[in-house]
């Protein structure tokens, strides 16, 4: 590989992952323009409307022999499960949490995810900290406890959301690539139909009952858009992962809490008082430490390459 194919593969990741990125981090906006629609039933809609734009990718492209090799190993079948049901709480809890004013917590939540991811590689897969590492652990965990206890509010929203994504994380890094992308989000949303379908008819039975082609054609025509909406940032982050090293991955994932705490401060002008302000800081101290650490190992990286290449 040339050195120009090379900068155009990594070019093209950053383009990639970063488009992702952006795209999760607007993507409150998208779920605020879904009212009067609610929580239960924006995610049903997300859930089987995601998994009918799947079965259009994979016949596009042709992706069907790959989809049936996975189905019929269970061991990948198992994993895909427990990786929809991870989904699921993620989708629901940030979707509650958009849509009961409280993005801000939302954009806590994947601002402490990669700590998390951290703490999970440690725990999980037996992987050592860096000193650096530890100490964005530490004051991480600070910013969470002033919060709980100067703000006086337990953060479930932001808490919910790194676990739940920081465990389907670790079950995709377990299946690898033995489970494409599309394959992997069109089983995903598979395992999840009866969950989908209990919660419409749930909502349909309530007063209000279900807002789907009852709020003119814009309104259906944005909720009908729910499954692209979820599918397309995450196959534009899988495209980016296979261009560009987890150091530039590390570093773009960022964009997006930044956004939503743009939206959810000058935006949807959600309460910010300064014990909130003093948690948010120590979050974005621990996450300096953490990034300096990335561009350090990966700075010692490169060095140790050119030095085995001698």
């Amino acid at each position: 590989m040339t050195p120009e194919t090379t900068r155009a593969t990594r070019t093209a990741g950053v383009a990639f992952a970063g488009s992702a990125y952006l795209l999760w981090g607007v993507l409150p906006l998208y779920f605020l323009l879904l009212q009067p629609t609610g929580a239960w039933e924006t995610v049903a809609w997300r859930v089987l409307l995601s998994f009918v734009f799947c079965l259009l990718l994979l016949t596009v492209t042709r992706g069907w022999p790959a989809f049936l090799a996975i189905v019929r190993n269970p061991r990948l079948l198992g994993w895909t499960a427990l990786a929809g049901l991870l989904i699921y709480v993620n989708w629901q809890v940030f979707v509650l949490g958009t849509l009961s004013g409280n993005v801000v917590e939302t954009a806590l939540g994947y601002f402490i995810n990669p700590i998390t991811t951290v703490l999970l590689g440690v725990f999980v897969l037996k992987e050592r900290l860096r000193r650096l590492q530890w100490a964005a652990i530490g004051i991480a965990g600070a910013a969470v406890l002033v919060i709980v206890l100067a703000y006086r509010s337990f953060p479930w929203i932001a808490l919910s959301l790194t676990a739940s994504f920081g465990l389907y994380g670790l079950i995709k890094k377990k299946i690898g690539p033995a489970v494409d992308a599309i394959s992997g989000l069109t089983l995903e949303s598979f395992w999840l139909i009866p969950i989908a379908v209990v919660q419409l008819v749930v909502v349909a039975l309530t007063p209000a009952g279900l807002t789907m082609g009852t709020n003119g054609w814009p309104h259906a025509v944005l909720l009908a858009f729910a499954g692209v909406a979820t599918a397309v940032p995450l196959l534009l982050f899988a495209a980016g992962t296979r261009r560009v090293d987890l150091t530039v991955i590390g570093m773009l994932q960022f964009l997006t809490p930044v956004l939503q705490f743009v939206i959810g401060v000058a935006v949807l002008h959600e309460p910010m008082p300064p014990e909130r302000w003093i948690g948010f800081l120590l979050v974005w101290v621990a996450i300096a430490v953490f990034v300096a650490d990335l561009l350090l190992a990966g700075r010692r990286g490169r060095r140790v390459t050119r030095a085995a290449a001698l």
